[in-house]
């Protein structure tokens, strides 16, 4: 059997801005009932050609990749008659707009559980793959291909996504269609408890930017940044992307976030199955019965649940936290990701040593490390040090963390042990991505075709 979207416009309507302060509010939880999404891209391509699935056709696509999966137990998700995602046991794969590959994984209860995913995911992937001459790539931007090269996949809040970008931003498309990330969400206990994580989370971002930096490539050559994929962002939408220094004013809370969201235009409305273009226009207005793509009627919550979908700051509230500050890559920076988060966040000590260290940043010193993390990752000045020293000093509070929350796995060892490629990264202060320019510049003759064979999963 296949499923469908929520075809939305259904459930009751929402009447005030304290339902959607509430709905922030609902992802509460209990530290025992604290979980770890991992959502992690990678870019298909044709072996034998080395360009882009296309989404069906004769030779390798993305519509057989989906349509192979499911003999692991994977339920298709169609829009107009067509697979466009997966789902199985609390996760799901769905496409981003380029035909990158997304795993949204089930929320998992320790880093020991989030590896085995990642990992069985990735056989599942590989053997489909390799039946349909299908390779997958773990870089944060596409090395070769240019944009024009990169099909879109067929949905439809993709085609309106891609008219609306350009107003509104120079490099919207390169983020649609050519970028891949790794993520984590993480819970929240209670309001206070979101505002620290969040801010710790929002400063911090720059560090995972510059240790996972992993997209040096571009049109076939280097691209000047170690993290295209970060630079990219810069240059997206001022009003749906970036640092949120509201965040660190007093009195942040979900109202505030809810404040800003509201202001940030929308991109869609979704009625019967059919994605309505309300790009530019506002949610606001949609309260009031006032929305032009709709006349007279007003939101219901799965409205809001779209709308904030379309929100990409670089920590980002849902009913969790995403972190949205990495480069995709191999399968152990995979894990490496969540296990540099959980650390920080999911240990009270730990979590008030970061704050400690981060709260007298002020909004410019972030600023600052996120454009300077793109181009010169842990190389990046700050104060009278570098991003590596902060990087260092950091994995050593997530290492702590790691250690007091002691979930081991069957051969006794904790989670700090996904934190040792990372700590590899920091003691040298060479970057992934400094690593792939070493070899492009001299194993690989100046060619990034090479990058097909090392950096494929």
């Amino acid at each position: 059997m296949s499923g469908t979207y929520n075809p939305g416009g259904e459930g009751d309507p929402i009447e005030s801005k304290a339902q959607l302060i509430a709905h922030s509010a609902s992802g509460e939880k209990p530290r025992e009932r604290w979980r770890i999404g991992t959502e992690h891209e990678k870019f298909g391509f044709d072996r034998a050609a080395r360009q882009p699935l296309p989404y069906e056709g004769e030779g390798p696509g993305v519509r057989k990749m989906l349509e192979g999966l499911t003999r692991f137990g994977w339920e298709p998700i169609e829009e107009e008659g067509k697979p466009v995602a997966l789902k199985r046991q609390g996760g799901s794969i769905t496409l981003e707009p380029g035909g990158q590959f997304e795993l949204s994984g089930a929320p998992l209860e320790t880093l020991h559980e989030t590896c085995r995913e990642v990992n069985g995911h990735l056989r599942e992937v590989r053997e489909v793959a390799d039946e349909i001459g299908a390779g997958f790539l773990g870089l944060g931007f596409s090395p070769k291909w240019a944009l024009a090269d990169t099909p879109m996949m067929p949905k439809a809040r993709y085609q309106i996504m891609r008219d609306y970008m350009p107003k509104v931003g120079g490099l919207g498309h390169q983020m649609m269609f050519r970028s891949c990330t790794v993520q984590t969400n993480l819970d929240f206990s209670c309001e206070a408890d979101m505002v620290k994580k969040m801010r710790v989370s929002l400063a911090l971002q720059p560090v995972a930017t510059a240790l996972f930096a992993n997209s040096p490539f571009a049109d076939g050559r280097p691209n000047g940044y170690l993290s295209y994929r970060a630079h990219v962002w810069t240059d997206v939408d001022p009003n749906r992307t970036g640092m949120l220094p509201f965040a660190f004013e007093e009195g942040f809370g979900y109202e505030q976030y809810v404040d800003w969201a509201l202001d940030a235009p929308m991109y869609f409305v979704k009625r019967q199955g059919r994605y309505l273009d309300a790009s530019g226009q506002s949610f606001r207005d949609f309260l009031k019965g006032k929305l032009p793509a709709l006349p007279g009627a007003v939101p219901v919550m799965s409205d809001w649940e779209d709308h904030l979908s379309t929100l990409f700051p670089e920590v980002r509230l849902k009913t969790f936290l995403e972190q949205r500050g990495a480069d995709g890559g191999p399968w152990s920076r995979l894990c490496a990701l969540p296990a540099f988060w959980v650390g920080l966040l999911y240990d009270d000590a730990a979590l008030d040593a970061a704050w400690d260290y981060v709260k007298d940043w002020t909004r410019e010193e972030r600023a600052c490390l996120r454009i300077g993390a793109a181009r010169f990752a842990l190389k990046t000045p700050f104060r009278t040090r570098t991003l590596q020293d902060v990087a260092k000093d950091i994995l050593a509070i997530s290492r702590s963390g790691l250690k007091a929350r002691a979930r081991l796995n069957a051969h006794g060892e904790n989670e700090a042990l996904f934190l040792d490629d990372l700590d590899e990264i920091a003691r040298t202060g060479i970057s992934p991505a400094e690593r792939l320019l070493e070899r492009y510049h001299t194993a690989w003759n100046e060619s990034v075709e090479p990058a097909f064979e090392e950096a494929a999963y």
